[in-house]
């Protein structure tokens, strides 16, 4: 049976990386969004078998700036009301909790590298428990407000909330275990650059540092993703 995924994108590097051939496997035919220039408002919220939204460098309150965050929260917030499957990916998680009225603020820290997640008491029984003592990539410096329907599934030493549930059809995850070998490395080659201004520069992070955990941590995190992503699509309401 062939279902559908719409997955709203933010950047043509930010995308859905290793969960691609997952959804694929378990049937899903991929609508890909640009959500920057694309009329997000015309999607019918509750259509789709299951909505992705990825990660993206701009914060879930630019709205001003980015006014098609608006159209993604409102999309979010009908289809979380109607309780249809949804998914969240780092700026996603955080678009998630904001759609449900929750804050997104800028955190203490900015979080790049591989660091670890611990599963919380209900995470060790959910999918994220296959990321126990795997290092994941982070890339962000933002945080939020579980919702207050949110099962938190997972923090880390930096951020409380890491991961969350709503039910058993919407699930948030503010690390990035969808990132392969080859977006990391695009991710690490655009943070630097000749004149010493890129993201990575200013914030004084050695790109051969993240290239060396790459090589140390990349093949477990990938086999987590995989054990984590297809185990929440399987248990998915029919």
């Amino acid at each position: 049976m062939t279902r559908t995924a719409v997955i709203l994108q933010h950047d043509p590097s930010i995308h859905l990386g290793n969960i691609r051939p997952v959804l694929e496997e378990h049937g899903y035919r991929l609508r890909i969004v640009d959500a920057s220039t694309e009329d997000v408002s015309a999607i019918d919220p509750a259509e789709a078998d299951l909505v992705v939204v990825l990660g993206g460098e701009m914060g879930a309150y630019q709205t001003d700036e980015f006014p098609f965050l608006e159209a993604e929260k409102q999309l979010l917030r009908a289809r979380l009301d109607a309780e249809r499957p949804t998914l969240g990916v780092c700026l996603g998680a955080q678009l998630m909790a904001s759609a449900l009225g929750r804050p997104v603020y800028r955190g203490d820290t900015m979080q790049i590298g591989y660091r670890r997640v611990e599963p919380t008491e209900a995470g060790e029984s959910s999918p994220i428990r296959h990321f126990d003592g795997v290092p994941v990539v982070q890339w962000h410096g933002d945080t939020f407000e579980l919702p207050e329907q949110a099962t938190l599934l997972a923090s880390s030493s930096d951020y409380s909330n890491e991961a969350f549930a709503i039910g058993d059809y919407a699930l948030a995850v503010q690390f990035h275990p969808e990132v392969t070998d080859e977006m990391h490395e695009t991710w690490v080659a655009d943070g630097t650059n000749s004149f010493g201004t890129g993201e990575l520069d200013e914030l004084a992070i050695d790109p051969e540092a993240l290239r060396r955990a790459r090589e140390a941590y990349s093949a477990r995190m990938q086999e987590a993703s995989r054990a984590a992503f297809s185990e929440w699509l399987d248990g998915l309401p029919a």
